[in-house]
């Protein structure tokens, strides 16, 4: 009897493992099971940039919008550099296995890999934006020409799309610090694709900004590093090919 019943139950384990790798493998083909994790996505990554940087922008949001508060707000942006390169990270390494979602696990390696290659890019950056910030908020107490300013402007907005580009780099790629600046500057003349799509993305944050506040697009900073990694792909399909052989 044993010998005669032993086929059906093998039969039967071999039925509900059959199932199992059929339902393991149809899941996260609807549109609806893509889209669910998509957003599981955006809202872990939003989470965890927030959990990053939530003691500076606490205190940011704290300081007076006064000009003379421009070291200050830096200051607190310093997190964000990590936090930013994390994001990046993590949207890169993304796995297209959607029953396989550990957003958290791939942010906090990135944040551990990249946070020093991070910060040699972001502070310095903080460095010119606070030197540029605290001219362009005393122009009359500087004296200087109107001209100048336009032009110190410019260079503060070519310099903003530079750490973008940057920043990226140094997120996917192990290059020392020095040839990441200066690929970053290759890649904003060479890929005026990506150049433009960061264009776009930080005037989309300077509205948003100016007519809400910063807390809307901190808010958005998943979506923003998305759409910033999305917008860079030309240039790092690029480094791939022609750096990393």
């Amino acid at each position: 009897m044993s010998s005669g019943t032993a086929p059906g139950h093998a039969a039967l384990g071999h039925s509900s493992v059959g199932q199992s790798s059929v339902g393991q493998s149809s899941f996260g083909r609807t549109p609806l099971a893509r889209a669910a994790a998509l957003i599981y996505n955006l809202l872990s990554i939003e989470l965890l940039l927030l959990i990053t940087v939530a003691p500076c922008l606490l205190l940011q949001a704290m300081l007076d919008h006064d000009a003379s508060n421009v070291p200050l707000a830096a200051a607190c942006l310093l997190p964000l550099g990590p936090a930013w390169s994390a994001a990046l990270y993590v949207w890169q390494h993304r796995h297209r296995d959607l029953t396989d979602l550990w957003p958290a696990r791939a942010f906090w390696r990135g944040y551990r890999a990249n946070v020093r290659d991070a910060l040699r890019i972001w502070v310095p950056w903080l460095v010119w934006m606070t030197a540029a910030g605290t001219v362009l908020t005393h122009l009359g107490a500087a004296g200087v020409p109107t001209w100048w300013a336009v032009l110190l402007a410019v260079i503060t907005v070519a310099s903003a799309l530079w750490v973008a580009n940057a920043l990226v780099i140094a997120s996917l790629f192990s290059f020392r610090a020095v040839d990441t600046a200066r690929l970053a500057v290759y890649y904003l003349f060479r890929c005026g694709r990506t150049t433009l799509g960061n264009l776009a993305v930080l005037a989309a944050t300077a509205a948003v900004t100016a007519v809400w506040s910063e807390a809307v697009p901190a808010l958005l900073a998943s979506v923003l590093a998305a759409g910033v990694l999305l917008n860079s792909r030309p240039m790092t399909t690029d480094i791939r090919e022609r750096f990393t052989a």
